[in-house]
């Protein structure tokens, strides 16, 4: 399959996975707990659940060789040479809440590594797409490619994290204090959709812990693509999950990374 072939198979999942969630966003739907022995709150819904089975079929059905993980549905044949990896709402949070600020994210991995990714924000009609070479957005108001913004310096910097309570008390969390009292200001609870507005230069940094290679995969190259750079705390590959951080600015990276690794 060609790139553009490739493009437009994305596009019909997202199309497909759009279709399957929207009728639950703003409405009446039935929602489970994941968490297991007093573990915080761990949501999915029927529209979590829907759009996976959406993708899975599709993926399964042009690609029968290619691996999958999902969220809510494990993994299959991850040995294989590609593996699409899924989130079919990433905040599944903000979508309780009628928020906004959730997507689906669908990433393509070629041995180990992402090389392809989409985040589909269906309500609003935008798509954030990269190759990590290039990335795009797509979205009612037209089509435009995406450039971090040049942020060198801590203190000029906006950071963006899910939840402070991501990171683990102790060392965990008062690194993260630690770089927080050095930005300008910081922002919670965007999900996704805070590595996508570093793609479109909007903010500079986001800083998580407790990922799954779905929360992030999609994501690599749509950042990547924009200029920015993608790590484990450790500055090793993010693919993985864990302790993650962005940036839109390499030079930024570098001073986060000394805050998080003294």
């Amino acid at each position: 399959m060609s790139v553009v072939e490739l493009g437009r198979f994305m596009d019909d999942l997202a199309d497909a996975s759009g279709k399957a969630i929207l009728p639950f966003f703003r409405a009446q739907f039935s929602l489970d707990d994941k968490a297991r022995g007093g573990a915080p709150f761990d949501p999915v819904t029927e529209a979590d659940r829907a759009a996976e089975v959406v993708l899975r079929a599709m993926i399964g059905q042009t690609f029968p060789g290619h691996g999958i993980l999902g969220e809510e549905f494990g993994s299959e044949r991850t040995d294989a040479e590609c593996v699409w990896v899924l989130d079919p709402i990433d905040g599944t949070r903000a979508f309780i809440g009628g928020l906004p600020t959730w997507g689906t994210l669908i990433g393509l991995s070629r041995n180990g590594v992402p090389v392809r990714g989409m985040m589909h924000q269906p309500y609003l009609a935008e798509r954030f797409t990269g190759d990590g070479r290039s990335a795009r957005l797509r979205a009612p108001s037209g089509e435009r490619t995406l450039r971090t913004r040049r942020c060198a310096d801590l203190a000029q910097a906006i950071l963006a994290t899910t939840d402070p309570r991501l990171f683990a008390a102790g060392a965990e969390a008062e690194r993260f204090r630690s770089l927080e009292g050095q930005v300008r200001m910081s922002r919670y609870g965007a999900d996704c959709y805070a590595y996508c507005m570093l793609a479109a230069g909007q903010i500079d940094l986001v800083v998580e812990a407790g990922l799954k290679p779905y929360d992030i995969v999609a994501l690599i190259p749509i950042v990547e693509g924009a200029g920015g750079r993608v790590t484990a705390w450790d500055g090793g590959p993010a693919a993985g999950g864990g302790r993650v951080i962005a940036a839109g600015d390499p030079r930024l990276h570098e001073a986060a990374l000394k805050v998080l690794n003294p």
